[in-house]
């Protein structure tokens, strides 16, 4: 019996791409200086980037020509998870690194920045502005008594300024966080109150969806109780003037002492300190407060920006996101590699569903990210972007959030065009990157990312923790990464970092999700371990459901939730949101069971489909299962969820009451 052929890939790079990809260059390099394998392509690349992990990040810290202040003794000291040690000894800075173009006096009066809002008008700031703003602020920080170690704070949207504060704070040693203006007061709070900022900066507004929306009254509420501020900036969107006691934007900045003759002042600090506090969604308490260091972001992203997305000098990097969202920082790590990066503040869909495309035409993106979501929304509006946007600089849509249904890849090769690379990632807040997703020199099959980043062991595990190929596992990374957490903020022993990822496996990081690695390296993403559906002992993720269910035109979006009870039985009911003139009728409620029954399993069959005003969502889009889980078993909502950290509390008063009606 002969082995099944494997598919036909969608696309594959030809062979003057692979030659021309940085990661073909770093290879051949890195076989020449540290002994990687000339041969073998990106397979044996990677076996030898796990199995060599500390001369491989000497590599790529050698390849971007890392600037150490200090000098590094070694690459490991300890390797054990949670607590290893990178580059011990070693000093550096962030800020220095991404504004290094500006010293390049050829590339200098380029845009660092090309800034776009609703009225899609491309505002660009070039190196040599960006870097004067940077240092002026910096400078301005320092007088405020701004030292290493100390927060600073954002309630910016996607916007120039939010670029700049960023930087400075590195600058200077300090700890960045930020959360979007969307954000109300109190999911805000939940986040800045603890890690206790000394300075915030704070739009009075925002606009969105064609509208204008006032934030004067959430930051004066910030600003009430976050008694650890020592000045407040105030960043006039709408153009209104400072409240009282607050500090003008244009007064920071306005500095001349950075010229192009004048070096800046970058803190030299430890490989380890702290660069950013990100924050986990916090649907059932308060959100994990990350702490990544400004050594593990910089090597971790110069090779996920410079290898995995093949970004340099040419290029120009847009990903759709906001401040709130951990893609925000990445993107603004492209200024490494000396990409210009687009910034987009506004609705995704506004005024029309192509809007994002409008966009990557208008600033001639040659990467464009955005989320799954929004590709499946242009595929049921049928939208034809290839046809009405030139596109022709776009050489890879990347696409992250959730898994890109294989209609997805179907749409974008379709619709975009024949010879795009679809890179679908996966990642993590927690690591601020991608265990798995882009490699520019391999084919891309549907439904499937392409392949374990360099440097990450990513495995699938049984629950007795035994590696499995062509099966469903546990995703989980065997070696540190430079970008995994130094800790939480206010976990001082460091168990509620340990319980999050090293509980279930000791030593090995568990994220949380299902995924399956095939015998030719992609990855297969389920969803969700944590909200697992499990039918007489068969599991599923609920990603596979939403896909085959939401292919029918009826439904708009849907959620599904497996509830074990307490006779023992399993109960799992399919929510639905309708498509604007649709009707849950017995026909309807037929097909989408038959969808189920044929493309999945007779097993995940749900046993209702109820029709719900609309699914909820955390703050950055992603469904909310669990505490819908919890509603439903019976817990009362405040105990469920933080409210906090849902796009529409009300949405899930829904659920309350079925499970009322239900016990």
């Amino acid at each position: 019996m002969t082995a099944a052929a494997s598919p036909a890939p969608l696309w594959q790079p030809g062979p003057d791409r692979i030659a021309a990809a940085r990661i073909t260059r770093f290879q051949a390099w890195a076989a020449d200086r540290y002994g990687a394998p000339a041969e073998g392509g990106y397979a044996a690349l990677h076996r030898w980037s796990v199995d060599e992990l500390a001369t491989f990040w000497a590599a790529v810290a050698d390849w971007f020509d890392v600037r150490f202040t200090t000098p590094y003794q070694q690459v490991l000291g300890d390797r054990t998870m949670p607590g290893a040690q990178w580059f011990p000894g070693a000093t550096l800075n962030y800020a220095e690194h991404a504004l290094r173009t500006a010293e390049d006096p050829a590339r200098a009066h380029e845009p660092a920045l090309l800034h776009v809002d609703e009225t899609h008008e491309v505002t660009p700031v070039s190196w040599t502005e960006l870097r004067r703003q940077v240092v002026a602020l910096a400078a301005e920080l320092r007088a405020l008594g701004v030292r290493p170690g100390d927060r600073v704070s954002g309630y910016l949207p996607n916007v120039p300024q939010a670029v700049t504060a960023l930087l400075a704070t590195a600058a200077v040693g300090g700890v960045w966080t930020s959360c979007a203006p969307d954000f109300g007061a109190r999911s805000v709070l939940d986040r800045f109150q603890q890690v206790e900022p000394v300075v915030l900066f704070a739009v009075d507004g925002y606009r969105y969806g064609g509208k204008e929306h006032d934030r004067t009254e959430t930051v004066a509420e910030l600003r009430r109780e976050l008694p650890t501020l020592r000045a407040v900036v105030h960043v006039p969107l709408l153009g209104t003037p400072a409240p009282e006691g607050a500090l003008e934007w244009a007064d920071l900045t306005a500095g001349t002492a950075a010229t192009e003759d004048t070096r800046p002042v970058f803190e030299p600090v430890p490989f380890d300190h702290p660069l950013w506090v990100l924050y986990s969604s916090g649907t059932t308490g308060l959100p994990k407060a990350i702490v990544q260091s400004q050594g593990g972001v910089l090597l971790e992203h110069f090779k996920q920006i410079g290898l995995h997305c093949d970004l340099g000098p040419e290029d120009r990097f847009f990903w759709y996101t906001s401040t709130g969202w951990m893609m925000w920082n990445f993107l603004i790590s492209g200024l490494l590699t000396g990409t210009t990066i687009v910034l987009y503040d506004g609705s995704p869909g506004f005024p029309a569903i192509d809007a994002q495309w409008a966009i990557a035409e208008r600033t001639g993106a040659t990467l464009f990210g955005t989320s799954a979501a929004y590709v499946m929304a242009c595929r049921k509006a049928e939208a034809h972007p290839g046809r009405d946007h030139d596109l022709s600089r776009v050489k890879c849509v990347a696409t992250t959030g959730s898994p890109l249904p294989p209609d997805g890849f179907r749409w974008l090769h379709d619709e975009v065009a024949e010879d795009l690379w679809i890179a679908s990632v996966s990642g993590g807040t927690d690591v601020c990157s991608c265990f798995a997703g882009a490699v520019p020199t391999l084919p891309v099959h549907i439904g499937e990312l392409q392949a374990a980043c360099l440097g990450t062991d990513l495995q699938a595990w049984d629950p007795h923790g035994r590696a499995v190929i062509g099966e469903v596992g546990e995703l989980v990374v065997t070696n540190p990464m430079p970008s995994m957490p130094i800790r939480f903020w206010n976990d001082p022993d460091g168990s509620r970092y340990h319980d999050s990822y090293f509980e279930m496996f000791p030593g090995v990081w568990r994220h949380g999700d299902w995924i399956t690695l095939t015998d030719r390296g992609s990855v297969i993403i389920h969803g969700r371990s944590d909200s697992t559906l499990n039918r007489q002992g068969v599991r599923m993720g609920s990603a596979d459901i939403y896909e085959a269910v939401e292919r029918l035109p009826e439904i708009r979006e849907s959620l599904v939730i497996g509830l074990e009870e307490p006779d023992g039985g399993y109960w799992m009911p399919l929510f639905v949101h309708l498509a604007p003139g649709a009707v849950l009728d017995d026909t309807l409620r037929a097909r989408v069971k038959a969808t189920i029954r044929e493309q999945l399993s007779p097993r995940h069959v749900p046993d209702e489909i109820i029709e719900v005003p609309g699914i909820p969502h955390t703050l950055t889009g992603k469904r909310i299962e669990v505490p819908v889980k919890r509603l439903l078993q019976g817990a009362a909502l405040d105990k469920a969820v933080n409210a906090g950290s849902v796009d529409n509390l009300e949405l899930l008063r829904f659920y309350e009451n079925l499970a009322r009606e239900r016990h």
